[in-house]
C-alpha cells in the first residue's frame, strides 16, 4: 500500500507541475481514479495555479480521450484483449459482464447514463466500441456525462482545499443525486423507447 502511495504522489505532483495538461493527462492514463485526480485539480484552483473552467474544462478533455481509447481496443481488440489486459486500466471481468448486459438491455443511449453508475461506468466504454457505435455519438453522449462530472469534483475539491485528500469522505452525498437522476433517466429513455418500439409494431 505504501508503494501505491508513493506512486499517487508522484503522479499528483506531476499534475501539479504540468498544470492543466497534468490534469488532461492524469485522466487519459486512467493510473489512479478520476476523482482523486479532479479533486486535486481543484485543490490547485484553491491555491490560484489554475482557474475552475480551465480545470473542468481539461478535465473532460482527458476524460472523454480516455474513454475513447478503451472504445478503440473494445472495437479493434474485442473481449479477449480487455479480459487480459483490463486490469492495467482499472476494468475488471465483471465490470465488463455489467456493462454489456446494460449495454445489450438498454441500447447507445446508456453510454450517457451509466457514467454515473458505480461498477459500469468505466467499463460502458466497451461494448461501444465491439458494437461499433458511430465515433460522433460515443463522442457526443461521453462528453454530456463527462462534463458535469468533471464539474463537481474539481467543484469539491476546490471547496476542500488543503483537505482534498478526504473527497471520499463527503463526495457520496454530492454522487448520490447524480446516480439517482441517471437511473430516472435511463428508465425514461428505455420507457420512450419500448412505447416507440410498440408503436411500430401496431403501425
Amino acid at each position: 500500500m505504501e508503494i501505491i502511495s508513493d506512486i499517487i504522489a508522484q503522479l499528483l505532483h506531476w499534475v501539479q507541475q504540468l498544470g492543466y495538461f497534468g490534469i488532461m493527462l492524469g485522466l487519459m492514463i486512467e493510473v489512479i481514479p478520476s476523482e482523486i485526480v479532479l479533486a486535486y485539480g481543484g485543490y490547485l484552483v484553491s491555491t490560484g495555479a489554475i482557474n475552475y473552467f480551465g480545470a473542468v474544462f481539461f478535465g473532460t478533455v482527458g476524460g472523454v480521450i480516455a474513454q475513447l481509447f478503451i472504445y478503440w481496443i473494445g472495437r479493434y481488440g474485442g473481449r479477449p484483449v480487455l479480459e487480459k489486459y483490463g486490469k492495467y486500466i482499472l476494468i475488471k471481468k465483471s465490470h465488463i459482464d455489467h456493462a454489456e448486459a446494460w449495454f445489450d438491455k438498454y441500447g447507445s443511449g446508456v453510454i450517457f447514463t451509466a457514467r454515473f453508475i458505480p461498477v459500469v461506468r468505466h467499463a460502458i466504454s466497451i461494448p461501444a466500441g465491439i458494437s461499433r457505435m458511430s465515433h460522433m455519438r460515443f463522442i457526443l453522449l461521453t462528453t454530456l456525462a463527462i462534463i458535469p462530472w468533471s464539474a463537481l469534483f474539481v467543484y469539491l475539491g476546490m471547496a476542500l482545499g488543503s483537505q482534498w485528500e478526504h473527497i471520499d469522505d463527503i463526495a457520496s452525498k454530492y454522487t448520490l443525486p447524480l446516480i439517482v437522476a441517471a437511473i430516472v433517466l435511463l428508465a425514461a429513455y428505455f420507457l420512450v423507447k419500448w412505447k416507440m418500439k410498440n408503436k411500430k409494431k401496431g403501425g
